[in-house]
């Protein structure tokens, strides 16, 4: 789950409006949280570290998905496909992972 999605999530579960979340963050207002809520920007170390403590949850949990992203063994191609797979439906990922397999090579025997 992105960055953007899991602060949504969180939020709504915890109750807190875009206010609340700016108030308890250090140097964010109410612009720069609804652009993270957005996806338009990222929160900074230390907001990150902020954003785990409003939301009692360690930074690790806010940040996993984007550290896979940014996974500087793949390809930029490997980062587009599996941002377009993670964003398909579970009936459509297993029809894409049919299609993918069946595209394999034969080892010759």
């Amino acid at each position: 789950m992105s960055i953007d999605a899991t602060l949504r999530l969180l939020s709504k579960a915890r109750g807190l409006s875009v206010a609340d979340i700016a108030t308890a963050i250090p140097r964010a207002g109410i612009g720069t949280v609804n652009a993270w809520l957005k996806g338009e920007k990222l929160p900074g170390r230390d907001q990150v570290d902020a954003l785990a403590r409003a939301f009692g949850v360690p930074a690790s949990a806010l940040l996993s998905e984007l550290a896979s992203s940014l996974d500087p063994a793949r390809t930029k191609g490997e980062h587009e496909l599996l941002a377009a797979y993670r964003s398909l439906g579970t009936r459509q990922q297993g029809a894409l992972l049919e299609v993918a397999r069946s595209m394999k090579p034969k080892v010759a025997r």
